[in-house]
C-alpha cells in the first residue's frame, strides 16, 4: 500500500490565476489552488502533488512544520 504525505505551506505570493508561489520549509514552489477558494499570501495551505488541497490554521500549520523539524532533527541523530 502507498502512502502520501501533504504537508504545510505558507503561500508567499499569488501569481496566475489559481497559481501560487509558497514556501515549503525554504523552498518555493508554485503550485495549484484549483482546489480552493478565499487564498491570500500570509495563508497556510495543505500541498500534495503542487495542489492545494485546503487552507490551514495557521497555529496548526505551526505545529505541524515544527513536529516535521523534530523529526528530521531525529534522523539526523541517528546518522
Amino acid at each position: 500500500m502507498a502512502m502520501c504525505l501533504a504537508i504545510p505551506a505558507f503561500v508567499e505570493q499569488l501569481t496566475a490565476e489559481n497559481h501560487a508561489i509558497v514556501n515549503l520549509s525554504g523552498i518555493r514552489k508554485e503550485i495549484s489552488l484549483a482546489l480552493v477558494e478565499d487564498i491570500a499570501p500570509g495563508d497556510y495551505v495543505i500541498v500534495h502533488v503542487g495542489f492545494a488541497l485546503q487552507k490551514l490554521d495557521p497555529l496548526e500549520a505551526e505545529r505541524t512544520l515544527a513536529m516535521f523539524a523534530e523529526i528530521s532533527c531525529h534522523d539526523q541523530d541517528l546518522s
